[in-house]
């Protein structure tokens, strides 16, 4: 209890950063990442 009264302070009262933004955003750049760095494919490899 005493966790979420300070957590609903917190964010009153300071400037957090919104955590779901910021993990779709690095879930973003890291599948970019992915993409550009991966080994191209064979052919033969279906």
């Amino acid at each position: 209890m005493v966790g979420t009264i300070s957590g609903v302070y917190i964010a009153q009262n300071y400037k957090v950063p919104d955590v779901q933004k910021l993990a779709s955003t690095v879930l973003f750049m890291g599948s970019l990442i992915e993409q550009n760095y991966r080994k191209p494919k064979k052919p033969d490899d279906d």
